[in-house]
């Protein structure tokens, strides 16, 4: 068993953490607040620190990037922190784990696949890009050891009101019987990656050393609509058929003048405006692993939504 250092606790790094403390790793999550599940060493600390990162990571296995800055940040906040990551792994010679996205990529026509040159149109891709850049320029200088894992659009326990298929933005309302508010066409296929999915995969590259020295795609399910996964989630809920409302494209961009967070999806709406379509298989065949079933993954959803609050909450 090893030392496992996971930064960020948000919708993946807290699975990641509970999957391999249950693995009996030892682990320590790092965030700001100093918050992160049972179980685990929990230590309050700014990513962005070098020096306090390398300590923190000094001993460790593996040193995981699950930090996820609010959009209108990436800018500012990620090179200081993609910085201390490299500094971090290469200080300690900890295996650097990175947590992406496939922002890289840019408007792609047809299935997504780990060549595909990254031809970013936006500042996030482009932000994104040139961390992965240096993170292989790095490692083969043999400064560091490094992999990259690239999910797309989240779904499934801890997804916050960030992700389409979120739990307070999609799965709440569904299950009451509301009508859901979506930024583009539902009908739409899309690629969608269940987040204990992504905890595995995490898992795996951290403790895999055939995953390192390259980019790999999370196991993920075929590309289905929106509309697809409202009618098997209210299915299986016995909730009331879904309905959808599809925000006007003219007052999508108006929103953008007056909310940070709408005026960066307005550079990433690309990816809703035609079918979005991932391939995983790479990943799936190296290490024999498979997404989880759609209705299985919203079985869980379901169950996680429904569990009573704790005591005293």
């Amino acid at each position: 068993m090893g030392k496992h250092v996971i930064v960020g606790a948000g919708q993946v790094g807290a699975h990641l953490a509970e999957r391999l403390a249950g693995r009996g790793h030892d682990v320590v999550v790092v965030t700001r607040s100093g918050s992160g599940p049972a179980g685990v060493e929990r230590i309050a600390a700014d990513a962005a620190d070098r020096d306090r990162l390398t300590r923190i990571a000094r001993g460790a296995d593996a040193l995981y990037n699950c930090v996820n800055p609010p959009y209108h940040r990436w800018t500012q906040d990620w090179p200081p922190m993609a910085a201390s990551f490299l500094g971090a792994a290469e200080a300690t010679g900890a295996v650097l784990v990175t947590l992406s996205n496939l922002y890289v990529y840019g408007p792609v026509d047809g299935p997504m696949t780990e060549d595909l040159p990254l031809a970013a149109t936006d500042v996030k891709g482009r932000v994104r890009a040139g961390m992965w850049r240096d993170a292989l320029a790095a490692h083969r200088a043999g400064r560091i050891r490094m992999t990259e894992l690239r999910p797309s659009d989240y779904y499934g326990p801890r997804s916050t009101d960030q992700a389409y298929l979120g739990e307070d933005r999609f799965v709440r309302p569904l299950l009451a019987g509301k009508r859901v508010q979506f930024l583009s066409d539902p009908s739409l296929p899309h690629a969608w990656t269940y987040t204990p999915d992504v905890a595995e995969a995490l898992a795996i590259a951290g403790t895999d050393e055939r995953a390192l020295g390259r980019a790999w795609h999370v196991p993920t399910l075929p590309a289905v609509s929106p509309v697809h996964v409202a009618e098997r989630l209210c299915e299986i809920a016995g909730a009331p058929a879904p309905r959808f409302a599809t925000l006007p494209r003219p007052l999508f961009h108006a929103l953008g003048l007056v909310s940070p967070m709408m005026r960066e999806l307005r550079s990433t709406r690309y990816q809703f405006d035609r079918p979005y379509v991932l391939d995983s298989s790479a990943f799936e065949t190296t290490f024999g692993t498979a997404p989880t079933p759609l209705d299985d993954a919203l079985r869980t959803v379901i169950a996680v939504r429904r569990e009573p609050a704790p005591l005293g909450n």
